[in-house]
């Protein structure tokens, strides 16, 4: 299929679905929300692994549900009354900014493009410029959590941490790697992939970040967040928020085969 046939049809199915809506506890009436919050999500990596059965278009935009991976993101933003989203852009940056173009629903969508893969970390620095806001909600595109965001930045905000991982549990850490934390929630220690096998914490790909610590990333270079820039924050006010949410990535041919049934469950008891 054409990259235009393919966005054609996509944006007939981008906003047609409506996600289950996840349990989130009201934090309005509080003083907590992210209707003020900048969010930033990571969608211009290259998909290697994922070339075999996604070889036409970015990670970003693989159907799920007839609907681009991408859409189930915006609507978890949409949930929780987010208003300003900003897509870092990569590879066939143009087929997103065709299918989703300038809102989705209650969104307003702008877009930074990466000039050449800058990693997780340089494609934030490349975006700061339209960071409005102070912390930073950043989402990596290639994973979803089915969790409570307006939860975790009042925990967040509670700690006044100036960088928070959300963490989740899964059987099997040896793919991702696991995050340690202490008893106040200080993250104490990044393990790498390929580790200690079984069930553990894992980083979810969700972050709240200080706007002042994002423009201390080397500028002009790529740098990776979970192997550079994280574990050099460590002692910093970094946290990690434990998250009960199921998590699934769409990395691999094997783990994106998980996708229809995964997000037949979210939301649900």
């Amino acid at each position: 299929m054409s990259s235009s046939a393919y966005s054609s049809s996509v944006q007939q199915h981008a906003g047609s679905a409506q996600l289950p809506s996840a349990v989130l506890t009201d934090y309005r009436g509080m003083g907590y929300g992210l209707s003020d919050i900048t969010t930033a999500i990571l969608v211009g990596g290259l998909g290697t692994r994922l070339r075999t059965v996604v070889s036409d278009r970015p990670k970003a935009l693989a159907s799920v549900q007839g609907r681009p991976f991408l859409a189930f993101l915006l609507d978890q933003l949409v949930e929780a009354r987010v208003r300003d989203v900003v897509l870092c852009v990569g590879y066939k940056a143009e087929q997103v900014r065709e299918v989703f173009g300038a809102e989705y629903k209650t969104l307003r969508l702008a877009y930074s493009s990466d000039p050449e893969p800058m990693g997780t970390a340089g494609a934030l620095r490349i975006a700061i410029r339209l960071f409005t806001s102070s912390p930073v909600l950043v989402m990596n595109g290639d994973s979803y959590c089915d969790t409570d965001l307006n939860a975790f930045r009042a925990w967040h905000d509670a700690r006044r941490s100036s960088a928070s991982l959300l963490l989740t549990s899964v059987p099997e850490t040896a793919r991702y790697g696991r995050v340690q934390i202490d008893e106040l929630g200080h993250v104490t220690c990044f393990e790498e992939k390929g580790g200690v096998a079984g069930p553990g914490r894992i980083n979810a790909g969700i972050y709240l970040i200080d706007r002042d610590l994002l423009q201390s990333i080397p500028a002009g270079r790529p740098v990776s967040l979970e192997r550079e820039v994280f574990p050099g924050w460590i002692g910093r006010n970094l946290y990690g928020f434990s998250s009960p949410g199921r998590f699934l990535d769409i990395g691999t041919p094997e783990s994106y085969a998980l996708t229809d049934g995964f997000f037949g469950g979210v939301g649900s008891a």
